[in-house]
């Protein structure tokens, strides 16, 4: 895995609103909010089996109904293309459980 491009992740970030590149790191970081514990420790679940099949394994941070994720691919010190099919994901996991903004 190779990181990726100035322009491909210009062009691959835009396809995922919200997710925003970390200050001082090779990675991009996202907030997601749910309605309670029980829905935010549902969607760590499906996240974390995905993650699993993929080898491919977030940072992340949880307190309530809050989970904050961090993915950069560590073997390849840089974001590449595994981070945002990751990413992708876990839009579409989130997608019936966020709350609303």
């Amino acid at each position: 895995m190779t990181p990726l491009s100035p322009q491909a992740r210009a062009t691959l970030l835009a396809e995922l609103p919200g997710w925003t590149t970390v200050q001082d790191r090779d990675a991009i970081f996202k907030r997601f909010t749910f309605h309670d514990f029980n829905a935010a420790f549902g969607f760590m679940t499906r996240v974390a089996i995905q993650a699993d099949k993929a080898d491919h394994h977030p940072e992340w941070f949880n307190v309530y109904n809050r989970v904050d994720i961090t993915l950069s691919t560590h073997d390849a010190n840089g974001l590449t293309q595994r981070d945002i099919d990751l990413a992708h994901f876990i839009e579409r996991a989130a997608a019936a459980l966020v709350v609303p903004e």
